[in-house]
């Protein structure tokens, strides 16, 4: 995974906040056969809560212990060899961390969020690989994260975005919570 493709997954954990009743905008076997690979950009309001997310220390900027945190917080322990690589591309003053003005430099040439890396973010809060994320999935992934949010607080959530009624968030339903508030490119 890509220095920004791991970004824009940061980037979707912090989209729960704005959870709303989603409309389908298009089903799975569209986007599939569509050959077509929409590209979403974030604003910078919501790229600065994700900044903020990576910063624990609230410093400013962004150590490789921080990034490595957060990877560890998500499963990704593997990649966490790469994060010197991934510091020596998106650290343009050489500092050594990423300040919010590399860290949305780094989403800028990275083209946005693409729909694989969106697709990429509901297979990690889809432990079970079942296609559909449960009010459970989504709590383990917020404590992994840090994060302290209630059972009923995360069935909330998911209901907010089950449109079809089921009580779990399936992929259609996943995209158009990630994407309802960015304009494709």
């Amino acid at each position: 995974m890509s220095s920004t493709s791991f970004l824009d997954f940061q980037y979707n954990l912090s989209k729960r906040k704005y959870l709303r009743k989603p409309s389908r905008l298009f089903s799975s076997r569209d986007r599939l056969n569509s050959g077509l690979k929409p590209v979403f950009q974030p604003n910078v309001d919501e790229m600065k809560q994700v900044f903020d997310k990576f910063d624990s220390n609230k410093d400013g900027k962004i150590s490789q212990q921080e990034y490595k945190a957060i990877l560890r917080a998500l499963g990704m322990g593997n990649m966490i060899n790469e994060v010197p690589n991934i510091f020596r591309v998106v650290d343009l003053d050489g500092d050594g961390f990423i300040n919010f003005k590399e860290f949305m430099e780094a989403q800028k040439k990275g083209g946005g969020i693409r729909t694989i890396d969106i697709q990429s973010a509901f297979r990690t809060f889809d432990k079970n690989d079942d296609g559909k994320i449960s009010a459970e999935e989504v709590q383990e992934m917020l404590r992994r994260l840090g994060e302290r949010c209630s059972l009923d607080d995360c069935r909330r959530m998911v209901r907010a975005v089950d449109t079809d009624g089921d009580g779990m968030v399936d992929m259609d339903e996943f995209m158009v919570m990630m994407t309802q508030t960015m304009r494709q490119v």
